[in-house]
């Protein structure tokens, strides 16, 4: 594995200033591809106390350097399965600029990959990206995901609809 090394834990109280407030309160962050609008920091913090982000969709994982705990950035999943429920997830990754482009965002990608797979019923895991995003396509791609599919105009974005690609991986593929 290159790049930065991490590791996925649960959030902290100390992670909710770090992390997710700077997530939710600061648009050039989280610019060109989520920023969906301003959130309030209180209603995670209630989301945090009451299962510490872990046991109701999304769920989510810091991911911190392995170095020194840095956190910076986490990791989500939720059940999208038809049928058996924990079949199938969704992941996403929201990084702090300063460590995007550095191996860290695919990194994090294959260690939610491992998880599910090792600690869930998951046959299936996807993901889903902007047209444009392309460094996201790259992770993915490094981590085995195949494209699937394009969804037209699926995702509102900065005042215009925008294009998503939709990709998968199997438990066997891996």
């Amino acid at each position: 594995m290159s790049g930065i090394a991490v590791r996925l834990r649960p959030y902290r109280e100390q992670d909710l200033d770090v992390v997710m407030s700077r997530f939710i309160t600061e648009p050039a962050i989280m610019e060109p591809f989520t920023w969906f609008g301003y959130r309030s920091p209180h209603v995670r913090r209630l989301r945090w106390e009451e299962d510490n982000f872990l046991e109701k969709d999304p769920r989510l994982l810091v991911i911190a350097l392995e170095s020194d705990d840095t956190p910076i950035g986490h990791m989500m999943w939720k059940d999208v399965s038809l049928f058996p429920h924990g079949t199938s997830w969704e992941i996403g990754i929201l990084m702090l600029p300063e460590y995007r482009g550095q191996g860290a965002g695919s990194a994090a990608q294959r260690l939610m990959v491992d998880h599910l797979f090792s600690t869930t019923t998951a046959h299936r895991i996807c993901a889903n990206t902007e047209a444009e995003n392309l460094a996201e396509q790259r992770a993915l791609e490094k981590c085995g995901f195949r494209r699937e599919g394009l969804l037209q105009q699926a995702a509102f974005r900065a005042g215009a609809w925008r294009d998503v690609f939709v990709y998968g991986l199997l438990r066997d593929e891996r």
